[in-house]
């Protein structure tokens, strides 16, 4: 196989405490990439700068005058996570034979990188990036994350145990993403629907290097509800069914309420009539807000809005350009 032009697609969000080192890192990789001859001149780092409000885009900017493989684009606003990654992906497929993505906090092994490449060059059009272990995890973020892929299984969502956005894509496997227009986007369900052929590599998470995490606890719940929803209708089928059952449970109360007026015993206890208001009650709002949820998603797709808006493209110095030992001062 000839070598391929390698794009590594990095988002970032207020990543100014980190994105030196990342960059520095990255192309180290690259430069080993090149002189074992696994991948072709041209390849590069693109940073997506997703609306960031620190020195983000003026540290890209920088590194792309004085080091050849970085590359950039700045998106007019925040867009989130998974649409900058899109935005970057969508980008770099143009010219490139393989797309790597990967978080700009250092935290995924990027020394698989070069498994990653031989992977593609034996015929893979997808390697995931999957984590050995949570150690590096809180015991309630290792726990909720279990969960969440259980359920995910439960509900008929292929996703791929321990695997984040850590991932190669072949240029045939973008073309094919760039199919799915929706504008709820969750990637980690997406990819796995292609059904290109794929494989896993495993590799030790590491502890951020610098900043803080963009992923509270909020955002965490809100970005798993997204994937539950926008991939599976089960949810509603399971209020359907929890409705159903409390009408049996009421019609067999209202039998027994007719039995003990005929009998004469028709003391109506408060306590019982209030715990049954207030229980059908809830799952009246749970239903129709659950409801809501995936009608809110249909609004928004109907309307076709751009999922991001790009505002600015860096492009650097080809690499190619640079004598044939030379190294990259950063």
């Amino acid at each position: 196989m000839n070598k391929p032009i390698l794009t590594i697609v990095v988002p970032c969000y207020n990543e100014e405490e980190v994105l030196p080192e990342t960059a520095k890192e990255l192309t180290n990789v690259l430069e080993n990439l090149l002189e074992d001859e696994l991948i072709a001149l041209g390849s590069k780092i693109m940073f997506v700068d997703d609306g960031s409000s620190d020195r983000t885009w003026e540290l890209i900017e920088q590194e792309s005058k004085r080091n050849p493989f970085v590359t950039g684009i700045k998106l007019s606003r925040n867009f989130g996570h998974q649409k900058a990654l899109l935005a970057g992906l969508e980008t770099a497929k143009q010219d490139s034979d393989c797309v790597i993505s990967i978080d700009a906090d250092l935290q995924d092994d990027i020394s698989v990188i070069r498994e990653f490449v031989i992977k593609y060059q034996e015929g893979y059009d997808i390697v995931y990036g999957v984590r050995r272990s949570r150690d590096t995890d809180t015991w309630f973020k290792r726990a909720t994350a279990q969960w969440f892929y259980r359920f995910m299984q439960k509900l008929g969502v292929q996703l791929v145990y321990n695997h984040a956005d850590f991932r190669l894509m072949s240029k045939r496997a973008l073309e094919e993403l760039s199919r799915y227009t929706e504008v709820n986007i969750f990637l980690r369900g997406m990819v796995p629907m292609l059904g290109f052929r794929s494989t896993q590599v495993f590799y030790n998470r590491k502890k951020r290097f610098a900043g803080k995490s963009k992923y509270p606890l909020k955002k965490m719940l809100a970005f798993a509800f997204d994937g539950i929803t926008s991939f599976s209708i089960a949810p509603i089928r399971w209020i359907t069914f929890i409705g159903f059952l409390s009408f049996l449970l009421s019609s067999a109360a209202g039998i027994y309420a007719l039995i003990v007026k005929l009998l004469g015993h028709a003391e109506l206890g408060w306590t019982s009539l209030m715990i049954s208001v207030w229980f059908i009650g809830g799952l009246l709002l749970i239903g129709i807000g659950l409801i809501g949820e995936y009608i809110g998603k249909i609004y928004q797709e109907v309307k076709r809005r751009p999922r991001f808006t790009i505002e600015k493209v860096l492009r650097s110095p080809s690499v190619s350009t640079l004598p044939k030992k030379e190294k990259v001062q950063l």
